[in-house]
């Protein structure tokens, strides 16, 4: 296995600080880039939470639609949606999150 393809399935593991705990966090890295994003229909407004939309995440070897979801608000943060950007000549995915 080469060094690039054990970097496009693995990606590496990172420590980050959550509220004083340690949390392991994976990196993904994906050898390409991923499709466009599927349209979806985002239901009514709900209230107390956020639309995340859907994205396609790196699995098995390839790319899998994951459907969008719901966030519950946290108050007096927004929330960023995950996405993807090139990482030489790779794709690093970078977590949804609030900011």
């Amino acid at each position: 296995m080469t060094r690039k393809s054990l970097c496009a399935w693995l990606g590496a593991a990172v420590l980050t600080l959550a509220s004083g705990i340690a949390v392991a966090e994976a990196v993904i890295i994906a050898p390409h880039e991923p499709p466009a994003a599927r349209v979806e229909v985002v239901p009514a407004a709900r209230a107390g939470y956020v639309w995340d939309p859907g994205h396609w995440r790196w699995a098995a070897g390839g790319y899998v639609w994951e459907p969008g979801h719901w966030q519950a608000v946290r108050v007096g943060h927004h929330w960023i949606p995950g996405h993807w950007i090139r990482f030489g000549a790779n794709w690093r995915w970078i977590p949804g999150r609030w900011n």
